[in-house]
Parts: C-alpha cells; sequence; structure tokens
C-alpha cells in the first residue's frame, strides 16, 4: 500500500483539488487516432528510408521537447537568442504536445507540488495509467495558466503559438507525406511522434517508481539508466528534481546525459550560452551518498538548494 507524502505547512492553506476532474474524451480523441494510424504500417509497408526518418525525427523532436520545453522554457537553465527561443518552441511543438506555454506551466505545477495532491500526474497520487497519460484528457487540463509563465508568456510569438500549436505537427506530418508518401508518413512522422509522446511520459510515471534514489527530496523522483537512454538524458530524475536549476541532470561523466552534449556543441557554437551546472557542494553531496549506499553507512545530511521556478 502506498504512503501519500505528508502535506508541508506552507501548503496546508491550500484546498484539496477533487479526486477527478472526470475525462474529456473528445479532446483525447487525436491522440487516439495518432496511435490508430500507426496501424497503416500492414498497409504502406516500411522502406529504410522510413526507419532513418523516423531516427532524426525521434531524436531532434525529443531534443526539442527536452532541451526546450523542460530545460528552457520550463527551468531556464541557460539562455539563448530570440531566434532561437522560437525554433526550440517549433521543434517541440511538432511533437504535438500543445503549447510551449501550456507545457511550462504545468511543469513548473509539478515541480512546485511534486508528489503532492495538486500534482496533476502524479503516480503516488494517481494511478500509472493516469500519471503516465490519463492525465492529458481530464477536463481544464488544456488550460494554459500564464500566470505561472510571465517571463516568457510577454513573447507574442509564443503565445501566439501557444493557442495555434495544433498547426505545427500538422505542417510536419504533411511535409513528410509530400517528401516520402504514406510510408513515410506512418512510419516516419506518427511511429515517431508515439514514441516521443511515450518516452516523454516515462518522466512522469515510471521515473517516480522505479531506480534509485541518490538524493532525499520531498517527493519520489527517482534516476534510471533506461529511461535516460530513451529520453536522451531525463532518466536522471532524482539529480533534476534535487537540484533544478542544472542544465546538466546526468550530475557524473558516467551517468549519459546526451542532450547536455548536444547544448554543450550548441553553447561551443555560440548559440545558447551561461550554461547552469550543480555546485560543487551538490556533486559533493551525491557522491558521499553513494558512498555511503555502498557501505551501508549512515547517508550525510542533505545539502539545502536554491528552489528555482
Amino acid at each position: 500500500m502506498t504512503v501519500l507524502p505528508t502535506i508541508p505547512e506552507k501548503f496546508a492553506h491550500l484546498p484539496l483539488p477533487p479526486p477527478s476532474r472526470g475525462y474529456d474524451l473528445v479532446r483525447f480523441l487525436p491522440f487516439i487516432l495518432v496511435h490508430v494510424a500507426c496501424l497503416g504500417v500492414f498497409w504502406t509497408g516500411a522502406r529504410p528510408i522510413d526507419w532513418a526518418v523516423f531516427g532524426l525525427f525521434y531524436f531532434f523532436r525529443i531534443f526539442g521537447v527536452m532541451a526546450g520545453y523542460h530545460r528552457y522554457f520550463s527551468h531556464r537553465t541557460f539562455k539563448t537568442s530570440r531566434a532561437f527561443q522560437l525554433v526550440l518552441a517549433l521543434l517541440a511543438m511538432t511533437t504535438g504536445q500543445k503549447g510551449v506555454l501550456w507545457w511550462a506551466a504545468h511543469h513548473r505545477n509539478h515541480h512546485k507540488f511534486s508528489d503532492l495532491p495538486w500534482d496533476v500526474h502524479s503516480p503516488v497520487q494517481h494511478s500509472f495509467m493516469h500519471s503516465h497519460v490519463g492525465w492529458i484528457c481530464e477536463r481544464g487540463s488544456s488550460v494554459t495558466d500564464y500566470d505561472k509563465v510571465k517571463d516568457f508568456a510577454k513573447y507574442p510569438e509564443l503565445r501566439w503559438l501557444n493557442e495555434h500549436w495544433m498547426w505545427v505537427p500538422i505542417a510536419l506530418g504533411t511535409l513528410t507525406y509530400l517528401a516520402l508518401g504514406w510510408s513515410g508518413l506512418v512510419v516516419g512522422f506518427f511511429f515517431s511522434t508515439v514514441a516521443v509522446w511515450h518516452a516523454t511520459f516515462l518522466v512522469n510515471s515510471l521515473s517516480h517508481v522505479i531506480g534509485k534514489r541518490r538524493f532525499a527530496t520531498d517527493d519520489e523522483s527517482r534516476n534510471h539508466w533506461l529511461i535516460a537512454i530513451f529520453t536522451i538524458g531525463e532518466g536522471w530524475h532524482n539529480n533534476h528534481h534535487h537540484y533544478q536549476a542544472s542544465v546538466r541532470q546526468g550530475f557524473y561523466w558516467w551517468e549519459i546525459d546526451l542532450c547536455y552534449y548536444v547544448l554543450r556543441l550548441l553553447a561551443w557554437c555560440g548559440i545558447v550560452w551561461d550554461l547552469r551546472l550543480p555546485p560543487a557542494a551538490v556533486l559533493a553531496e551525491g557522491r558521499a551518498r553513494d558512498a555511503a549506499a555502498r557501505s551501508g553507512a549512515a547517508m550525510p545530511v542533505p545539502v539545502p538548494v536554491v528552489e528555482v521556478p
């Protein structure tokens, strides 16, 4: 039986959310249809070029989500120009994960209330399926709380894209069909879209269920190397929840974080800059905790960290 975390005193005054807001299945229909469209491969077949496009689309689009939606728009772990900021938003929105400001606002809320009743996709508070995908079709889930993203909501192009996000994946799908035909659309576009969706959702669901807890955070976030592979670095989720301001989520050389490596390359090219890294004290605490876990000794006292958006 799961033991629900105690509500911190600073949130005790907040009214508890209803057990369920119900589901809006009409809004969920496009999500279902994209999955069904993947079955078209039995009629279209799949050529080597289609699988190559699948691989390219998967990598660049999941990079857009993890580097753009997550590390930049949600946590501001690095800086970039207004032009490349727009590129990151467009790249992430090709995945069909709604608008850039919607995504960032929901994610900031997740960190503020991680695994508490107000965390809409916590597997501690809800069922695994709800935390993985069901929360997306809850009534009211499509609303963007602009107050949570005032830093980026000031850009009119981002607000416009946020309200018209569906046209971005539609445009990519159309271009894919025109260039590669039906098999390219099904395998290159639809397959990669579904793969990116569920890789992203794994961070919400499984990364709070399986893996190791290096740091004593106030939630159930965990590190898991396999999730890190599928999500190009997001599987080091306990690291991230302990120090959200870091652009690098694999804190140590043995923790593969492909998203960070690409951002380092972009920084070398001058496209992004001011990459924020975990402080030496946080890294030292992590090493001490790893050593204590191996030896069975008492865990060191946690190092206070700065709360970030």
